[in-house]
């Protein structure tokens, strides 16, 4: 990693440092994330939980109901913000949410994901796989990031 990612939430409170390069970033377009980040979609970075030292603050876990399975959303405890979510309770795991990156310009995109809730006046890159739904992992992630990952969860991803 050429630069440091360092972030935190909007008061302060939380700050973080991402001790190694994410394994993948979603831009994500699902109507969750469209709720819970207000916005048209939300930008989480992929990494171990262990490669995430805080450095002040704790973010507190605010469950959030889904249909399909648990969604953690950690949150700064004085003003709210979102740093990063556990999908499905995985503890070894952590989407960072990029946009609370003191520069979320260092990270872009791998991967659009359900784009079928995608606002309309939003435009992709035509360079940049975009799915309908979600995406074969194995297929799309590069082996050294498919290992980091089948590491953090213990088992073989499929």
């Amino acid at each position: 990693m050429a630069k440091k990612l360092t972030g935190g939430c909007s008061c302060g409170f939380v700050r973080y440092e991402l001790l190694a390069k994410p394994m993948f970033v979603h831009c994500c377009h699902c109507i969750d994330c469209q709720r819970s980040t207000g916005s048209a979609f939300v930008l989480n970075a992929i990494i171990e939980t262990s490669a995430i030292k805080v450095g002040r603050g704790k973010p507190v876990a605010v469950e959030v109901p889904r249909d399909d399975n648990v969604h953690d959303i950690y949150r700064c405890p004085k003003c709210q913000v979102a740093v990063w979510s556990d999908y499905g309770r995985r503890p070894n795991l952590r989407f960072v949410r990029v946009g609370t990156l003191d520069d979320p310009n260092l990270l872009k995109p791998d991967v659009h994901i359900f784009t079928r809730w995608k606002v309309k006046w939003v435009k992709l890159p035509e360079e940049t796989p975009a799915f309908r739904d979600y995406y074969n992992t194995r297929k799309l992630w590069p082996a050294a990031s498919l290992k980091r990952l089948e590491a953090a969860l213990g088992k073989s991803v499929d």
